[in-house]
């Protein structure tokens, strides 16, 4: 396991991420914000121990599913100061597919069960092929809305600003499918590796809801959760 400080590469497959509410006010009276939990080291060793068993899981269940893609996995540690409760998934140069946790996020996780279920959701984003689903759609989507600029006789400016906004309405469009997708996926690799899905889906409970929103990049958690219970029943 090598400790890295960047992972500078540009391709990103969603996350799961624990984002603060919005801060009211100040108030006069209100409590000091609880401090960030300590990567100690029964929880790296706990992450070393979860990486051993669950990455030949993925990497299995990545070649029977997806035999042409690159399914030798990396797992590594986003060190990099002041990182949010987050894990990730994209791909090195070569195309090799990296799965990235940060410190807070080993440090937040309160048991095996709930890591494994998160580096199986990593790994079936690669596995289901959303990074490159993700790019098509972008790419749709710039194509689209560039185009009907252009069509206007809009100047450069207006229809390179209708690019990026339909790369970027494009590259939502099925964000909430991916990350259900990955769920139900992530739920049969973590289950595979020796560790209770249902158990690990309770990481949710740490996640604040997002809500049904339109274009938004996670379906409810409620959704998510359901999504774990049904496929963990057939296994």
């Amino acid at each position: 396991m090598r400790w890295i400080a960047c992972l500078a590469l540009g391709l990103v497959a969603s996350c799961v991420e624990v984002s603060q509410p919005p801060q009211r006010a100040p108030q006069p009276a209100a409590a000091a914000p609880r401090p960030a939990p300590e990567v100690t080291r029964a929880k790296v060793e706990r992450f070393l121990a979860v990486v051993q068993r669950v990455e030949p899981v993925a990497e299995r269940t990545c070649r029977a599913r997806a035999p042409r893609s690159n399914c030798d996995f990396r797992i590594v540690v986003d060190d990099r100061p002041n990182q949010p409760i987050n894990a990730y998934q994209t791909l090195d140069r070569s195309g090799r597919p990296i799965l990235a946790f940060t410190l807070p996020m080993i440090a937040s996780v309160r048991n095996a069960d709930e890591l494994a279920f998160v580096m199986g959701h990593e790994a079936a984003h690669h596995i289901a092929g959303h990074i490159p689903r993700q790019q098509q759609s972008a790419m749709a989507g710039a194509v689209i809305l560039g185009g009907l600029a252009a069509l206007t006789g809009a100047g450069q400016s207006v229809v390179d600003g209708a690019v990026d906004l339909g790369a970027g309405v494009g590259g939502r469009v099925f964000s909430k499918e991916f990350e259900l997708e990955a769920d139900a996926l992530g739920t049969v690799i973590a289950h595979d590796a020796g560790y209770d899905p249902i158990v690990g889906v309770a990481f949710f409970s740490q996640i604040p809801d997002p809500g049904n929103r339109f274009l938004g990049t996670h379906p409810p958690n409620a959704q998510r959760v359901a999504t774990v219970r049904r496929v963990a029943a057939g296994l």
